[in-house]
């Protein structure tokens, strides 16, 4: 039995513009039917590390691979990957049968393979009876998905999307969240997202690999990136409050580390109700605990304080490399 190639391997992918380092030593590794977000914030990197992959921008050094095959030097259209770009880059000119039905016809698919292939994609995205309509006439939700669809049809082993929910509002957003999610595991393609949004990641993503400074700084099973953030500034990147400087080193404090209703009492210098409960900062020796609340919980602070103390197990330790670009 042969070994299941990845779809996608990079090693050691660097780019360079004169002085500035965009990237540089990335290796990522991609199985088959597995979904990656490629994490960071803006001027981290990410976007030229996929533009590479992609073949829109040429390497200093290191290399792709798709499906196996070396692809380094090969221009975008050989690469048999499907792109969706942040504006969706559609073709006004065309109908929505048009823009599906582009990729298979520059792959060498006739007419009518082109739009049975179109079809199928517009089927999996919901917007079979769409075909025929006008870009100018459809939804940003819906050029997103005439755009996924355009870049599915020529069934590619490996799909990149740059930021692909950025320009919608955020109600659609997480509507949509949820249908790729659920797509994508339907499709069993491995997918590669660029995403500056933690949300995001974590809502897409098996994988998360986060870059900072054209490195990628931590990577792995999302739930353990999230969970177990190597260093301060990843912590911090992925929302963790309450990260404490102690003795050269910072301590991470998990909310489930916070055991509520026991120890000491603790003074509540802040109360913030929400639609799920409250968010409550309380003063403790290490600093300002930010904890989020059910209603329940909420029911548990006095008269501005809060009983609790810490299960010292789930505490962690990591380096401060906050200062470090």
């Amino acid at each position: 039995m042969s070994p299941v190639l990845p779809a996608l391997q990079t090693l050691g992918l660097s780019r360079h513009y004169g002085a500035v380092s965009a990237a540089e030593g990335v290796s990522l590794s991609l199985a088959p039917g597995e979904t990656l977000a490629l994490l960071g914030p803006s001027g981290s990197g990410k976007s030229t590390v996929l533009r590479m992959i992609a073949g829109l921008e040429r390497p200093d050094a290191g290399s792709v691979s798709v499906a196996g095959r070396d692809v380094t030097r090969l221009p975008p259209e050989a690469r048999c990957l499907g792109l969706v770009f942040q504006d969706y880059a559609l073709f006004p000119h065309l109908d929505v049968m048009g823009n599906v039905a582009y990729g298979p016809r520059r792959r060498g698919a006739n007419q009518v393979q082109a739009q049975q292939q179109a079809r199928e994609a517009l089927d999996l995205v919901g917007l079979a009876d769409l075909a025929a309509r006008r870009i100018g006439a459809l939804s940003g939700g819906q050029q997103q998905r005439v755009a996924l669809a355009r870049a599915l049809a020529p069934h590619p082993p490996l799909l990149l999307l740059d930021e692909p929910l950025s320009n919608l509002d955020e109600q659609l957003r997480a509507r949509l969240r949820t249908e790729l999610r659920a797509l994508f595991d339907m499709l069993g393609t491995a997918v590669l997202i660029v995403t500056h949004d933690q949300r995001e990641a974590l809502a897409l993503a098996g994988q998360v690999a986060l870059m900072r400074a054209g490195r990628v700084v931590q990577i792995g099973a999302a739930a353990g990136v999230f969970g177990q953030p190597a260093t301060a500034w990843v912590a911090e990147f992925l929302g963790q409050p309450n990260v404490f400087a102690r003795g050269g080193q910072v301590v991470l404090v998990p909310e489930s580390a916070v055991i509520l209703g026991e120890g000491e009492a603790h003074s509540v210098t802040f109360r913030q109700p929400d639609e799920h409960g409250e968010t409550v900062k309380a003063a403790h020796e290490l600093g300002e605990l930010t904890l989020h609340l059910s209603r329940r919980e909420a029911t548990l602070i006095g008269r501005d304080t809060l009983k609790l103390r810490l299960d010292e197990s789930q505490l962690r330790e990591v380096p401060d490399d906050r200062a470090v670009p």
